[in-house]
């Protein structure tokens, strides 16, 4: 049985955009399939794995039937891409209440920061099929 690697994300966000944008590009096996937490999949493996359907302020990593959330979901997903993005790994030794401080205030502000899109950017088609609907 293949290896499941589905990242869930803010749909309408432009730097979870870019951040899967940058998965893409730095994804050489194309593992990784997506899907923003709002579309229909998103939804259903919210429901699937028991997590809120509603807290779209969490970067989601579905590893099979493990499941990441926040700066464990970030780190877990750099090791997956390997090379040099594998050592960053070693930052899992922070409690993850401390990774998860930072990465609530760059999620609370996302928004401000980066802006916020009206609707989810559709996919080139090269990548399309890694884009669960």
């Amino acid at each position: 049985m293949p290896k499941e690697h589905i990242l869930l994300f803010d749909g309408v966000c432009h730097f979870c955009d870019r951040t899967v944008q940058f998965v893409i590009k730095h994804d050489k096996k194309a593992v990784f399939k997506f899907a923003s937490l709002q579309s229909d999949a998103g939804q259903m493996l919210l429901i699937r794995h028991h997590l809120p359907l509603q807290d779209f302020d969490s970067f989601v990593y579905v590893n099979n039937d493990r499941v990441y959330t926040k700066s464990t979901a970030a780190l877990h997903v750099l090791k997956e891409l390997g090379g040099a993005f594998k050592l960053t790994f070693i930052l899992i030794a922070i409690p993850r209440t401390i990774r998860d401080f930072g990465y609530s205030i760059l999620a609370k502000n996302r928004y401000k920061w980066f802006g916020r899109k009206e609707s989810c950017t559709l996919p080139s088609s090269e990548v399309r099929e890694r884009f669960l609907s």
